[in-house]
């Protein structure tokens, strides 16, 4: 770790520069979501698929997906207030990726044999599946957050594109790997094909892999990564004593107080993690009915498991183009501006799920993989890039999570009512309601252009806001 002491900045506030951080240490402190993405790329890939095995019909399904926002909208806010309230000898945000990603390994080797676990508890399977989604949605939580506020603790924030970007890499390997794993191991003869109420073969050990990953990620971040101290931040923010522990309850107070660029940043965050989640939920029943011809209530044949492997691949490729859109984010953000940057990848990725309804050959869809992937590249740094040059330090944990709000609250009201939308508007055919997704992110699109501050800001407007947040 760069040293600190004897280097202040010769500018307005008078503050010791944050060192920058080379390459090789940024990747390294952003490897651990490399695992945590694998692990969301299984869930998301497979997690329909796998209620469907165990008897969810089409239009419960986007209620099962509710747990994942609603434990991000309870669990990211208070990491992130526990994170910024921790000095261990392990670090202030590494104790919560350990936990975080011991607890998602057991919820990733439980999940898939739910119904094993049934006939042993005599428990109902869905239940006991939703449970165990629940557990892995809990500790993913615990453990993405303080990545997040991680690279604003870590970078100053002429860094914080490349960092987000860096993470975003990241998160399109491990994402990759995590989808395209079913897929694989069918290919090398793991059967994708169970007992009716069971789940294959390929996607158990699919997510015994994700499980191992994971924690190797994890504890990879955690012993080459140093963080700074207490005394350091203090000297980051100009020599400050170092402020005593904030009270729990100081989270309200903080929420009421989110500065105005945030706002802005959540309605752009609303239409996107709406149709984003609309893709994840719905995409297997989209794929079986619209491209294999199969009835909405056939959720146990092989065509259906095959449309299950299908959309696993899918999820892959868009992961797999965001990544070479990431390495371009930061040049392009210099070129024509963050806003403009992010505008046109969420008008590529609303183009790309519109297309998925009129492009019938299956072997054609990576065509709407490329905006997506552009899109989710985007969406997962340019938000955050824009953000953390309106957050102070000392609460940079607490605002990451509270930002999450802006990502979940779309999510649990598309899982409210996006299933009964799709069973009684759309007849079942759940290929028109990820139309509505797609229309939902090209108006994210134009939104940004509308309500996104642009960076020519002067440098008093963005003290000003970030003031609001100091107390």
């Amino acid at each position: 770790m760069a040293e600190i002491t004897g280097k202040h900045d010769s500018g307005k506030f008078g503050r010791v520069k944050k060192p920058n951080l080379s390459m090789l240490q940024i990747i390294n402190m952003s490897m651990g979501f490399l695992g945590i993405q694998m692990a969301f790329g299984l869930q998301n890939g497979n997690a329909s698929r796998i209620l469907a095995n165990f008897g969810a019909d089409v239009h419960e399904l986007s209620w099962f997906w509710l747990v994942a926002p609603v434990t991000g909208l309870i669990v990211q806010p208070i990491i992130g207030h526990m994170g910024d309230n921790t000095w261990s000898p392990l670090g202030r945000r590494k104790p919560y990726f350990l936990i975080g990603a011991v607890l998602c390994a057991i919820g990733l080797v439980m999940l898939p044999n739910a119904a094993s676990a049934t006939q042993m508890m005599a428990a109902n399977v869905l239940l006991l599946a939703v449970i165990f989604l629940a557990m892995m949605d809990a500790s993913i939580n615990v453990a993405m957050e303080p990545f997040r506020a991680l690279v604003g603790d870590m970078l100053p924030k002429h860094q914080g594109t490349i960092g987000f970007s860096v993470q975003t890499i990241l998160i399109g390997i491990g994402a990759v790997i995590g989808s395209y794993l079913p897929d694989w191991l069918t290919q090398l003869g793991v059967s994708n094909v169970a007992a009716e109420g069971f789940v294959a073969d390929n996607v158990i050990y699919s997510f015994y892999v994700g499980a191992g990953f994971l924690l190797l990620t994890i504890i990879y971040t955690i012993i080459t990564t140093k963080e700074y101290s207490p005394e350091e931040f203090a000297a980051f923010e100009g020599g400050k004593e170092i402020a005593p522990p904030s009270k729990f309850m100081d989270i309200f107070k903080d929420f009421s107080n989110i500065p105005p660029q945030m706002k802005r940043l959540g309605i752009v965050q609303f239409f996107s993690w709406f149709a984003l989640f609309t893709m994840w939920v719905f995409t297997t029943s989209a794929l079986a009915t619209h491209h294999f011809g199969l009835s909405p209530d056939d959720t146990h044949s092989k065509a259906f498991n095959d449309a299950g492997d299908l959309t696993g691949k899918l999820f892959g490729m868009y992961n797999l183009w965001a990544i070479p859109f990431a390495f371009i984010l930061t040049p392009l953000a210099k070129w024509i501006g963050k806003k403009q940057t992010h505008a046109l990848a969420l008008a590529f990725g609303g183009t790309g799920l519109i297309l998925m309804y009129f492009i019938k050959n299956t072997d054609l869809l990576w065509i709407s993989m490329i905006g997506l992937g552009f899109a989710w590249a985007s969406i997962l740094a340019m938000p955050y890039a824009m953000l953390i040059e309106m957050i102070p330090q000392k609460k940079m944990g607490v605002y990451m999570g509270i930002f999450n709000f802006f990502i979940v609250i779309p999510q649990i009201i598309n899982g409210l009512f996006g299933g009964p939308i799709v069973s009684s508007v759309f007849g079942k055919m759940a290929i028109d309601y990820v139309v509505v997704g797609g229309i939902c992110m090209l108006l994210g699109a134009i939104l940004t252009l509308i309500f996104i501050r642009s960076e020519d800001e002067t440098p008093k407007e963005i003290e000003e806001e970030i003031q609001q947040v100091h107390f």
